[in-house]
């Protein structure tokens, strides 16, 4: 099903349908392998074109997510990229690109995209920023970040969300990091790799409209922990 909101898990979904898009054999197997990692059970279509793309979307009612290379035959970058978000709102997408400049990724990002995977970034990382995304989370490159902490400036503003509306991994890297914990202890306790704890927290400053760890930290104490673990 397409799913109205990002926010809910798809990880917990059966038979997920997504859709890799590049006009590179190569690249589509490669990430379908790494899309099947994160979800063994999901079926996968392949588009090499705008015009496969833009096709598939309109005969397939079931797409739960689409990963989309800017530069395929027909595609008009940023300009295409818009139109599909406009006509398929529903569909969640993570862009797949050689390009990893700020504005590139800025400008991506400022269509409402759930994430930005450069094609740089290695396979356990892409794998991670994948499974962030179908938890309802929003990957944005660490570069990105490190360079411009007003990146976040750019994603368009969702409504301030409850802690019952957090993934349960989200909600347990909120408390750990309430109790003054480093993100390496973070994933130490909940046995993490680093660059996914670094996603977890990504997504919870844009879930909770914060800016910093002592703002989330600041929300989190606004809400006893029974609202938070029920």
């Amino acid at each position: 099903m397409i799913h109205s909101s990002h926010d809910e898990n798809l990880s917990t979904t059966q038979n997920l349908v997504i859709l890799i898009a590049d006009d590179h054999a190569l690249v589509r197997g490669g990430l379908a392998l790494v899309v099947a990692m994160a979800s063994p059970d999901c079926k996968v279509l392949e588009a090499n074109s705008y015009d496969q793309v833009v096709d598939i979307l309109s005969n397939e009612p079931d797409i739960d997510l689409m990963m989309l290379d800017l530069m395929m035959p027909g595609m008009e970058a940023h300009r295409s990229l818009s139109s599909i978000r406009q006509r398929w709102p529903d569909v969640p997408i993570i862009v797949v690109s050689v390009r990893d400049d700020i504005d590139s990724i800025r400008t991506a990002m400022a269509t409402g995209v759930s994430g930005y995977i450069p094609k740089s970034l290695p396979p356990n990382v892409t794998l991670s920023a994948i499974k962030l995304i179908l938890e309802g989370g929003i990957y944005v490159p660490p570069h990105v970040l490190n360079f411009d902490n007003n990146v976040a400036t750019s994603i368009p503003d969702t409504q301030k969300i409850s802690f019952t509306e957090l993934t349960r991994r989200q909600q347990d890297v909120l408390k750990l990091m309430q109790s003054g914990l480093s993100n390496q202890n973070i994933g130490d306790e909940l046995g993490l790799t680093l660059p996914t704890v670094k996603m977890h927290v990504s997504a919870l400053f844009k879930k909770l409209g914060v800016k910093n760890r002592t703002e989330a930290v600041a929300f989190y104490a606004k809400h006893p922990d029974d609202d938070v673990y029920t």
